[in-house]
């Protein structure tokens, strides 16, 4: 890929952040309650999970997560997904594929 075209994409992915909405507070664990990301580290946490999978969209963020800074669940173009790892700094610390998403599996 050229530097003008990664340029671009870089510049589509920020462009599309800023539309993704923050997410409903969930939790895993009992009593466990996520914080999701908020503001402009919504949009640059949502832009570096983009950039580094190359596809997606984001479905869920959480900020403090247990394992990161900050967590993007990206949901791919084939329906599964994946947890994407960010430090202070929204650089890629890891990654874990969880596979079809619960909510995504029709149950009729």
């Amino acid at each position: 890929m050229s530097k003008k075209t990664r340029i671009a994409v870089a510049a589509g992915i920020l462009a599309g952040a800023a539309a993704v909405p923050a997410f409903a507070a969930g939790g895993d664990d009992a009593g466990e309650v996520d914080v999701p990301i908020t503001g402009s580290d919504l949009e640059r946490a949502s832009a570096a999970a983009l950039a580094y999978l190359g596809q997606g969209r984001v479905t869920e963020t959480e900020a403090g997560d247990e394992e990161s800074y900050y967590e993007v669940e990206v949901t791919l173009d084939d329906g599964s997904q994946v947890d994407v790892q960010l430090d202070e700094s929204f650089v890629v610390v890891g990654s874990e594929d969880d596979g079809i998403g619960e909510d995504d599996v029709n149950d009729d």
